[in-house]
């Protein structure tokens, strides 16, 4: 009888204990265990038809920012995303957009709304965000030419973070 309360109790505070935890903890806080790993490949679908494969984007610094239509923070970086594209895209630098957890009619509204020019994919079966750990969007991920995770940023980004995160990425090798 004592042994069913035991795990009964353990039953209800556990999750509790958890949930308190987490509530607690701060993502931006959490070491990604990526950053100097090899960034995980993948081969998703482009909105604009064709299939974007990141082992083809080898030798050039790429960003990939993940996002979704839903999320208020996404729509906010949006505009740093899309100057930082243009000021540094030729200079070896690609940006990368991968639309999580969405359905496509409203992704696809929000790359116009947002007038992004960039190449965005779509990770329907969440695979390439399990991957790369992802816990929340927006969540961003500069990758060296030589395709090593530099670093990660939890929440959204502005144009001084970023320029921040790509400049060493930019300089090694160029």
């Amino acid at each position: 009888m004592w042994r069913r309360v035991l795990l009964a109790c353990a039953a209800v505070l556990l999750p509790v204990v958890l949930l308190g935890y987490g509530l607690r903890t701060n993502p931006r806080s959490i070491a990604s265990p990526l950053v100097g790993a090899p960034a995980p490949e993948f081969a998703l679908p482009s909105f604009d038809g064709g299939e974007l494969r990141l082992a083809g984007l080898r030798g050039r610094v790429v960003v990939i920012n993940f996002w979704a239509s839903w999320c208020v923070p996404c729509r906010e970086e949006a505009a740093a995303l899309e100057a930082v594209w243009r000021r540094h895209r030729d200079t070896g630098l690609i940006l990368v957009g991968v639309n999580i957890q969405d359905r496509e009619p409203a992704a696809r509204a929000f790359v116009g709304q947002t007038r992004t020019t960039y190449p965005n994919v779509t990770d329907a079966t969440g695979a390439t965000s399990i991957a790369y750990g992802i816990y929340g969007v927006p969540e961003t991920f500069i990758i060296d030419r030589a395709g090593r995770i530099r670093s990660r940023h939890v929440g959204a980004v502005t144009e001084e973070i970023l320029a921040e995160q790509i400049q060493p990425a930019l300089k090694a090798g160029s």
